[in-house]
């Protein structure tokens, strides 16, 4: 009798749930498409009327007697817990949800819409990047990076603001701040994250320190300044996320006039997960009023999945192209069987492992020699110089994901401290050596990364999302594809590495934990060790 009342309250409230959650997506995607002022409160009026779903007291208090039973299904039980978290997130006055709902689609707004000024004109992120990524003129080159810092000045006061009441509301529920609630309820130990992080800042910074070094020399070559007159204009993207590019090796060039968008159609139909009704539902290419970010959404749960880009043809876009659909195929994949509470994916870890997966291929030299066909001199540099460019673009990477974790826990520890932005340019310069521009206590560079609006307490999952795509990259290299193609250029038009994904990652949904997949999907728990012996380890003499 009780399991009954139990599947028909979740019956019940999936029944609520599906158009309110369908039309939540559609207003998103309608905001960051358009920025118009009548989409955004579109989406402001969904994503509260949604969320109020979860403020019933009676309800949230059912599914947590439910959930001290022990004799339960599995799936009945991962459901409940489901509910359980959305309801603790939201169990707080109407008043408070629309507030939140509103301060955070108002800053996505900004970032969506805002452009940066050079020379009296608005520039795109797309031609900011470019002056970055090819410019020898510092003053061209500092005007493109303070452009990128811009917003920074109109997002700083909202984002605090947005940071008091999220963690008020946080505290209202029984958390220490935001940070803390939102890692719970991630099912993710905070400890156990620091400790992780510590251990990665440690194993990398012998090799970081390295590399940098060796960077640095360059650049200040390029640019005919000393190592130490070097500041963040000079690296090659608005927050040193990405290696700079090498005279030997211009990846951008390779994918001049070149299909980025058909390259991926190809490779994805090549591993068995076509993505033709996923392109067609997307919108891929940059206009005024549209987010020039990168993101793919769900929007029902039955086969309605979309990628938002702004492609150009370039290495970033290839490799962004390749992680969107990576996300894609995840969401489209997964069985219309499962629950409609069960059917997403895992984790967040668990999808930005995957997208993450295939987001690599670009700096494999194997997959890119065989994706692009160069001519031989080309194949040889990239077969020669390609493997430690690879590594230093991941070491980069981690040391800048490290940069968000800790800012963003000190930042929901006290949004009201007076020195934010020297705090945000001390673990910069801690974690990615890089000196700070003049001025620092008169500016707002902290505010100017869209994440701590749009998905805040994140950048976490990308950094366990890599080790977690480094065991699996391991276990598909040693188990589904077979001798002599354990390289990823043997995962071009091995379809056995689609069914693999489908049948034991993709599968489960949200049946299973991020552990718990992990053990399913390669047999161990997620460890480090696989990205240590990729990435970390030093290559054989």
């Amino acid at each position: 009798m009780l399991e009954a009342d139990i599947r028909r309250f979740i019956e019940e409230h999936t029944g609520a749930l599906v158009p309110l959650f369908i039309e939540s997506r559609l207003a998103s995607w309608e905001a960051s498409t358009t920025g118009t002022a009548a989409a955004n409160e579109r989406a402001v009026r969904a994503e509260t009327t949604l969320r109020r779903l979860y403020a019933d007291p009676e309800s949230a208090r059912r599914v947590r007697k439910w959930l001290q039973r022990k004799d339960m299904d599995p799936l009945t039980r991962r459901q409940l817990v489901i509910l359980d978290h959305a309801y603790t997130e939201n169990g707080l006055p109407p008043e408070t949800i629309d507030d939140l709902v509103r301060r955070a689609q108002d800053i996505e707004a900004i970032f969506n819409t805002f452009r940066g000024i050079i020379d009296d004109r608005p520039a795109t992120n797309n031609e900011i990047v470019r002056i970055l990524r090819t410019s020898a003129d510092s003053g061209e080159r500092r005007a493109a990076w303070e452009a990128s810092k811009q917003i920074g000045a109109r997002a700083a006061e909202p984002l605090r603001e947005l940071a008091r009441r999220r963690n008020a509301a946080a505290r209202c529920i029984g958390f220490r701040d935001y940070y803390a609630m939102r890692l719970a309820l991630e099912e993710i130990r905070e400890d156990a994250l620091l400790t992780l992080c510590g251990q990665l800042r440690e194993l990398t910074e012998p090799l970081y320190t390295r590399l940098k070094g060796e960077l640095d020399a360059a650049l200040a070559a390029r640019f005919r300044v000393t190592p130490a007159e070097l500041r963040p204009h000079h690296y090659p993207d608005p927050f040193f996320q990405e290696v700079p590019p090498d005279e030997d090796l211009d990846l951008d060039r390779m994918f001049q006039d070149r299909d980025i968008v058909a390259i991926g159609r190809d490779f994805f139909a090549g591993i068995g997960l076509p993505v033709e009704p996923i392109l067609e539902r997307s919108d891929l290419y940059e206009r005024e009023g549209k987010d020039q970010h990168a993101y793919c959404v769900d929007i029902d749960r039955c086969g309605d999945v979309r990628v938002l880009c702004n492609v150009v043809p370039s290495e970033r876009w290839m490799q962004t192209v390749l992680h969107e659909l990576g996300h894609a195929t995840y969401d489209y994949y997964m069985p219309l069987t499962l629950p409609f509470l069960l059917h997403r994916p895992a984790h967040l870890i668990s999808t930005e492992a995957i997208a993450l997966l295939f987001g690599r291929l670009t700096r494999d030299a194997a997959w890119l020699t065989a994706t692009v066909h160069p001519d031989p001199d080309t194949a040889r540099t990239i077969e020669r110089a390609l493997p430690e460019d690879r590594r230093r673009a991941m070491l980069i990477f981690a040391r800048w994901a490290l940069v968000m974790v800790y800012f963003e826990r000190e930042f929901y520890a006290d949004p009201d401290r007076d020195d934010l932005t020297p705090l945000w340019w001390k673990i910069v310069g801690e974690l990615q050596k890089v000196r700070p521009p003049e001025n620092v206590e008169t500016r707002h560079d902290w505010a100017t990364k869209i994440h701590l609006a749009t998905a805040p307490v994140y950048y976490h999952n990308y950094l366990l999302g890599e080790l977690q795509a480094s065991q699996l990259a391991a276990y598909i290299c040693d188990n589904i594809v077979p001798a002599p193609h354990r390289e990823p250029a043997g995962y071009l038009g091995r379809s056995e590495i689609g069914e693999y994904l489908r049948e034991h990652v993709f599968a489960p949904g949200a049946s299973l934990t991020w552990n718990e997949l992990s053990q399913h999907a390669t047999g161990q728990p997620l460890s480090p060790e696989s990205f240590i012996r990729e990435f970390i380890a030093e290559p054989p003499a």
